[in-house]
């Protein structure tokens, strides 16, 4: 009897903790929705410099003295991203000839990277040195946990919920970041008159539609480290 109330409590658990994954998921899709939509509007926007994503971005690396550092055209739509080990930064087709508030912004935004690296931002530090842990909690660790609990072997899926805490370090690390190479870019437009300030208030939306990505994101990570938490504490429960 009891050995029945307990299966039957465990695999409710299990079901409900689904309902923690599809919030995460909705999150997630929420905010890329919201990133695509305020890009999309203000990519019709053109600024009145008449410059491209790829010549703000080669215009603030020249203002902050940085010459090392390369601009180059990649494919895509929003896979805008800075390169430190080939210092490279990276625009897709909607951003680098593109001549609009909300491509200068995401140009902006990757500038705001790289002087993130040459002043020796310290979150940035920290994020590309968990970059390889991260990479395991993110693949390892839930994997881990469902073994422990099929075996029966709770430290096992202990330890699986402490590997997978690593993405979540990572996500949490990327959030002041993300944050702070925004407000580098903005500060930038402003200061070198690349846009004015009717267009910083465009590009600062379009900027913070992107930010809620990566909220959302940890949002997410947190929310399926809670369901694996609450699935090894029901699986310990029902052998009890």
């Amino acid at each position: 009897m009891y050995g029945s109330y307990g299966y039957g409590a465990s695999s409710l658990l299990y079901n409900f903790s689904y309902i923690l994954v599809i919030i995460g998921a909705l999150l997630c899709m929420g905010a890329s929705a919201l990133v695509q939509s305020t890009y999309k509007k203000y990519a019709r926007v053109r600024s009145m410099s008449g410059m491209t994503g790829a010549q703000a971005a080669m215009e603030i690396l020249r203002r902050n003295g940085i010459t090392d550092v390369q601009v180059q055209h990649v494919p895509g739509n929003l896979s805008d991203h800075y390169d430190p080990r080939t210092k490279t930064v990276n625009l897709s087709d909607s951003t680098f000839g593109s001549t609009s508030v909300a491509a200068i912004g995401v140009a902006a935004h990757e500038c705001g990277h790289v002087c993130q690296h040459y002043t020796g931002y310290v979150p940035l530090s920290i994020r590309s040195a968990i970059v390889p842990a991260a990479n395991i909690g993110s693949k390892l660790g839930i994997p881990i946990v469902m073994i422990g609990l099929i075996i029966g072997f709770t430290p096992l899926a202990e330890i699986g919920i402490w590997v997978f805490s690593l993405a979540l370090l990572f996500q949490l690390v990327t959030l002041p970041v993300e944050f702070d190479a925004s407000h580098r870019a903005l500060g930038m437009l402003t200061e070198y008159g690349i846009l004015s300030d009717e267009e910083i208030g465009h590009t600062r939306k379009v900027l913070s539609a992107a930010a809620m990505t990566y909220v959302a994101a940890a949002a997410s990570t947190v929310l399926q480290l809670l369901r694996l938490v609450l699935l090894v504490n029901g699986g310990r429960r029902s052998r009890r």
